[in-house]
């Protein structure tokens, strides 16, 4: 309710006056009211002086406050906006406030973080009193709780100033309000002490009084002031000084502050060191900003919130925009801006946000796509397609390792918010290229996990036709990592996969790798293919289960119930709980070593009853891979050209025979980064998505090939082509094998290569061949006495042992 002062007297006057806040005409000629000013609803607070109700004496007190603080300007004495004066009222409006008293009632912070505020606000009214008595030769006469307000900022300000007056009077004001008696000194009443006064001994009695009241509520009884039980032992030695019967022993404020400022005084905290390094940041040095930025961040959560957002943060923004603060601001400013609304965000923070995407600066984008995850819930989705992806997407290319890695990780966050086409053909286009060509491991593993982690947000239609060959692309790294993170990919995606490509594309790529050199790899691949099986022997049984098991491979948006359930969840949390930690990541802290063999998840050790379900539905958000690597000092940095990347032949991981495994185990052969791609000399291909052929297929490019696919041709393209058989290193991670144009057959596989004997005779093949087809026979034998032992018992749980 708008008092009736907003009517007649108020009308020229440029705030609306609001409610009163009770309690505090006791100890005012004033009353306090809440206010806003006009037109733009700022709030304010407006002190009302009723001039008819209030004597002449009362009135002489108030205009006096009102010219007094018209002329004082400090940091730490209250604000003055507006007064207007009529025949009825008299207004005085000042920034919002409210009395210190109140204030502390309400306060609700822990001890550490109230220790630090109360010694940065008596701190603050020091420093106000150092500026009357020392600065302008005059004394405030009426210092206590009453007279000092706190802003929206948390920034103690000293006002009362209707008995301010010149330091050569000793005597001081009569305080027509009888409360405020309490707070004389008591040499007011002692004639013999009368020349012992100095300019500030009157002042540092009430700083002592206030500083009781501080800890110990509003003083009743001036004999209270002996009881120290409250008072921090670090500021006690001070507060018997302050309120010490002699005068002339009451120390200067200014001396107050040196004391009590150097290492190990009452003022000399983070916050209180933290605030004057802002106040005074205009005139330091860049090397002093950056090491203050750099150090703020931990500090903060020990820093009461109305300071970090109204005093801190509106400082850092600043020193970003008109300053040279540089990246190491970024940090402290992301934690801050959780402390916002969403409009003053918007407002705030958003701007800034664009600007530093904008930066040519490689530290600010690399601070900022590690700090994405802390704004990208507060930036509109037309922001980030129009003004912030295109930035990010520069960084795929970059030439610094560690650009290219934060970038590829920052998807993660972009992707719900980016359009069709900056995500299901810009960054696809982009993961192609690094997944084929980057010359880092950890960049190729960590493109993999993305790719599973988005996957939830791509069209259908691209999602179908691209996770496939991405994933088999993956196990065909020379990277064991890579490799790995394919395998896991797939199994956490497989509610995406038609049950015909998981049968024909998906179980022959996975069986290439049951005989990996890491074991790690293997454990995951067994573990992939029995769920995948799983599901078909399913639909086998039951074939009505075809529809609900493809239920979400057309979809957009998965089914999520039942998603612990799942047999893939294992995979959920072993692709990964974090990126895989590149070199980028762990140079400074790793022992150099030429490769780390991938740690097998603990998910994997044991089998869980969700493995053994077969729904389809799974969680959405992969975790990804947690594996340490060593340095790898040999390793090349390479740029790619933006404009001719869709030019060059993607092939596979492995071309022309070359390929070494990452493990260094086996026989000879060349050795070679295992982190890198080898060179191949495939032709160039002209199309840009990722398709069967441009991921590259089961089997190995023909050196051959000579002429070039057509987009059309490669984007429908359903057949592999056929390949000559080639010779490969023990130590290889995939065995090339000769397909036939009809894909794979039950009854086609064609015989393994033995590749510890490159010239064995046609006689083994045919041994084999016939081993084969009595493994057969018997595991037909055994389907079918199991299909007859389960006609009573119903069908049989994947990973049931059988007795």
């Amino acid at each position: 309710m708008w008092s009736f002062f907003s009517r007649d007297s108020s009308k020229d006057f440029g705030f609306e006056i609001g409610e009163v806040v009770p309690g505090f005409e006791q100890r005012s000629v004033w009353t306090l009211h809440k206010g806003k000013k006009k037109g733009t609803n700022e709030e304010v607070s407006v002190f009302v002086f009723d001039i008819k109700s209030g004597s002449e004496t009362q009135l002489d007190v108030a205009k006096s406050a009102v010219k007094r603080l018209k002329t004082l300007r400090h940091p730490s004495v209250l604000t003055y906006l507006d007064s207007l004066e009529s025949d009825k009222v008299l207004y005085l409006a000042t920034e919002y406030v409210e009395p210190l008293a109140f204030h502390l009632e309400k306060l609700k912070i822990n001890d550490a973080q109230k220790d630090l505020y109360t010694a940065w606000g008596i701190f603050q009214i020091t420093r106000a009193l150092s500026f009357l008595n020392n600065d302008g030769n005059l004394r405030h006469n009426n210092v206590n709780i009453w007279s000092i307000f706190v802003n929206t900022a948390g920034e103690w300000k000293l006002g009362g100033v209707e008995y301010v007056g010149n330091t050569q009077d000793n005597f001081g004001s009569i305080k027509i309000i009888p409360s405020l008696e309490i707070y004389d000194p008591p040499e007011k009443s002692d004639p013999n002490k009368q020349r012992q006064i100095t300019k500030c001994s009157s002042d540092m009695w009430g700083l002592g009084c206030l500083i009781w009241e501080v800890f110990n509520g509003p003083l009743q009884q001036q004999s209270s002031l002996k009881n120290l039980e409250r008072i921090p032992k670090q500021l006690s030695p001070l507060y018997c000084e302050l309120v010490g019967a002699n005068p002339a022993s009451r120390p200067n404020p200014a001396d107050i502050i040196t004391r009590c400022r150097k290492l190990g005084g009452y003022f000399k905290n983070d916050l209180v060191d933290t605030l004057l390094f802002l106040e005074e940041i205009q005139i330091k040095d860049k090397n002093e900003k950056n090491r203050f930025f750099s150090n703020l961040t931990p500090h903060l959560d020990n820093f009461p919130d109305n300071i970090c957002k109204h005093k801190i943060l509106p400082q850092l923004i600043t020193a970003f925009e008109y300053g040279d603060a540089g990246s190491a601001v970024l940090a402290p400013m992301f934690k801050l801006g959780r402390l916002l609304d969403e409009i003053d965000y918007q407002k705030k923070i958003v701007p800034c946000v664009v600007k530093l995407f904008a930066s040519n600066d490689r530290a600010t984008r690399s601070r900022l796509l590690m700090q994405l995850e802390h704004f990208i819930g507060h930036l509109q989705s037309v922001t980030v397609n129009d003004q912030i992806f295109p930035q990010v997407a520069n960084g795929f290319m970059d030439t610094n390792p560690t650009i290219r890695e934060q970038t590829v990780k920052s998807v993660i966050h972009l992707a719900p918010k980016l359009n069709y086409n900056n995500l299901n053909v810009e960054v696809l286009r982009h993961f192609a290229r690094l997944q084929a060509k980057d010359d880092q491991g950890g960049i190729r593993t960590n493109t993999t996990v993305c790719l599973g982690k988005i996957a939830q947000h791509l069209h259908p239609q691209i999602r179908q036709k691209v996770l496939i060959s991405a994933f088999v692309r993956a196990m065909r790294d020379p990277f064991p990592p890579a490799r790995n993170a394919g395998v896991l990919a797939l199994a956490a995606t497989q509610q995406y996969y038609l049950l015909s490509e998981v049968s024909t594309r998906i179980l022959p790529a996975l069986c290439q790798l049951t005989m990996d050199p890491e074991k790690s790899v293997r454990d995951s691949v067994f573990r992939t293919i029995k769920g995948f099986l799983g599901k078909l022997e399913k639909v086998s049984e039951d074939p009505s289960l075809r529809e609900s098991m493809e239920a979400d491979v057309n979809t957009a948006t998965p089914s999520l119930s039942n998603a612990a359930a799942t047999w893939a969840g294992w995979a959920v949390t072993a692709v990964t709980a974090k990126f895989y930690r590149s070199q980028s990541d762990t140079a400074k802290s790793m022992t150099p070593m030429a490769s780390k063999i991938l740690s097998k998840p603990a998910s994997l050790e044991q089998p869980s009853s969700s493995s053994l379900s077969t729904t389809t539905s799974s969680v959405t958000s992969m975790t990804s891979l947690e594996h340490e690597e060593g340095s790898r000092g040999n390793e090349s940095v390479s740029d790619y050209d933006y404009d001719n990347w869709g030019e060059e032949n993607w092939g596979d991981m492995e071309t022309g025979g070359q390929m070494q495994s990452s493990s260094g185990s086996g026989g000879g052969g060349g050795t070679s980064d295992p982190t890198s791609p080898p060179s191949g000399s495939a032709p160039a291909r002209t199309t840009d998505g990722w398709d069967n052929e441009e991921w590259g297929s089961l089997e190995e490019e023909p050196e051959s090939e000579t002429g070039v696919t057509s987009p059309s041709e490669t984007w429908n393209t359903s057949e592999f082509n056929p390949v000559p058989e080639t010779h490969q290193d023990h130590s290889q991670s995939v065995v090339n094998r000769k397909l036939t144009n009809s894909g794979w057959n039950d009854t086609d596989f064609e015989p393994m290569d033995d590749v510890s004997n490159h010239n064995g005779a046609n006689s083994k093949l045919e041994e084999a061949k016939k081993k084969r087809e009595e493994r057969k026979l018997m595991r037909q034998k055994e389907l079918e006495a199991r299909r007859a032992s389960r006609g009573t018992t119903g069908p049989m749980k994947l990973g049931t042992k059988k007795i």
